[in-house]
């Protein structure tokens, strides 16, 4: 068994990652649409929006395999993201965009309630020491 298998991962925890992994996946299929939409008049916006995505997409997706494996540098990166997050669900709020401000409202809270629990915050303090 691994120190990381030893390790107690809470299932709030566990959950978050999940949600984390599910939006890096989510901001990387829209680079690669981003790039599927590329048109003449176009390059640089749709290039630069694509490696945004992209990149942003395997940061999340790397900080989800971290809280997977209970590290605690990860915590810092997720937490910061959902916030920036739930301030977007703001301005999407209101006519046609409502559901999208929804969803990704409820995903960063849910995401906030798993990273920063009780039994999350210790088992990441235990990777600290």
């Amino acid at each position: 068994m691994t120190e990381t298998e030893e390790r107690h991962r809470p299932g709030a925890l566990l959950g978050a990652a999940v949600l984390v992994g599910l939006e890096g996946l989510t901001l990387a299929v829209l680079g690669v649409l981003e790039l599927a939409s590329l048109n003449s008049t176009r390059v640089a916006l749709a290039v630069t929006t694509a490696v945004f995505f992209l990149g942003l997409g395997a940061g999340l997706a790397a900080c989800a395999r971290a809280l997977a494996q209970v590290r605690a540098w990860a915590r810092g990166p997720v937490v910061a993201v959902q916030l920036i997050t739930l301030l977007l669900s703001i301005s999407f709020w209101g006519g046609d965009t409502r559901p999208v401000a929804a969803a990704l409202a409820l995903v960063s809270a849910l995401t906030l309630v798993g990273v920063l629990n009780p039994a999350s915050t210790r088992a990441l303090a235990a990777d600290d020491s």
